[in-house]
């Protein structure tokens, strides 16, 4: 009887662990939905309004802290961005991806005796989309050079299933170079993108690129969606990538997306041969700073690194637009030959 007890104890024992196993395997499952739901599928202006990313919203914020100077560097570009769009012809303009999506872009008209152009690349969230570089564009365009800036998958007017982080931008950008090139057969063309667009031209750059292509710029771009991600658990919830993120990725792949594991830049920057400016905010509290030092480090062809004190995340253009325009047409002219 005791031994007939005993088993019956063994066995509900195992039921029961094996039954809070199943129950945690669900909850995991779960967890790694909603975050593959709220950080690779299209941004939402409402998710902000969520007690449950408040942190989220603070920590994003927090980089976007600006002392009067920079505020009035960001008053002057805006007034330079209208005037700009007042004198130059913008023109919507689409394409079909390899898989299917239709993605926009702008273009914005240059001088007709130049065939310089500059492929602009905005960051990622609900904010993200191709007018968030005309700031960047208007500084292009007074001086005589194209601009085409789309918007990357699940941004803006484009469509996507999954945010790309730059990974399958990367493919997309190579359609968009490929049209530059049936609009102007002489182009010139510099990618140029901040943050998650700085990530997608040093993913670019690691391809096999029309000669035409000259040289990228990179404004506070991480070094790969697995380290960001891995970054930002461990400064919002304090918790590193196993088993989460692991998990996390297994099923985004399930889901029809890709390896986060493999959307590398810093992989991508070895490969590459093109003139690399990296630009970097000392302040910048979102993606960290010490991510530019190694890709900068790993890049091959020529390459310059701009650190700029006190600029918070994609802010450096406005904290600092002497040194950071003046060392991206400087670098341009010096390698790119522009």
């Amino acid at each position: 009887m005791k031994k007939h007890r005993k088993m019956k104890w063994k066995k509900a024992m195992l039921l029961l662990l094996a039954g809070l196993c199943l129950a945690a395997a669900a909850a995991s499952c779960w967890v790694s939905n909603v975050l593959i739901d709220m950080a690779l599928c299209r941004p939402k202006e409402s998710i902000w309004d969520n007690d449950a990313y408040a942190s989220v919203e603070a920590d994003v914020e927090a980089s976007y802290v600006v002392d009067d100077q920079t505020q009035e560097n960001m008053l002057k570009a805006y007034e330079k961005k209208e005037v700009w769009l007042a004198e130059v012809e913008t023109e919507p303009v689409s394409l079909v991806s390899e898989d299917g999506y239709q993605l926009q872009a702008s273009v914005y008209s240059g001088s007709k005796k130049q065939h310089r152009w500059a492929l602009l690349l905005h960051g990622y969230g609900y904010t993200g989309k191709k007018e968030e570089m005309e700031y960047i564009g208007a500084e292009y365009g007074t001086r005589g050079w194209w601009v085409l800036s789309p918007d990357l998958r699940c941004h803006g007017e484009s469509q996507g299933d999954f945010i790309g982080m730059g990974w399958t931008d990367r493919l997309d950008l190579i359609q968009w170079i490929e049209y530059i090139l049936s609009r102007d057969s002489q182009a010139e063309i510099v990618l140029h993108g901040q943050s998650m667009g700085g990530a997608a031209a040093l993913m670019t750059a690691g391809e096999d690129l029309p000669k035409q292509v000259k040289a990228v710029v990179s404004d506070c771009a991480y070094t790969s969606v697995w380290d960001i991600f891995s970054q930002k658990l461990k400064d919002w919830y304090g918790t590193g990538p196993f088993p989460i993120l692991y998990e996390t990725n297994i099923i985004f792949q399930l889901r029809g997306g890709y390896s986060l594991l493999t959307a590398s830049a810093l992989e991508q920057v070895k490969k590459s041969s093109l003139p690399t400016l990296f630009i970097h905010g000392e302040a910048d509290d979102f993606v960290p700073l010490s991510m530019v030092y190694e890709l900068y480090e790993q890049a091959g062809g020529p390459k310059e690194l701009l650190t700029v004190p006190g600029a918070g995340h994609g802010l450096s253009n406005y904290t600092d637009p002497d040194a950071y325009y003046g060392t991206v047409f400087s670098f341009l002219q010096q390698y790119g030959g522009f």
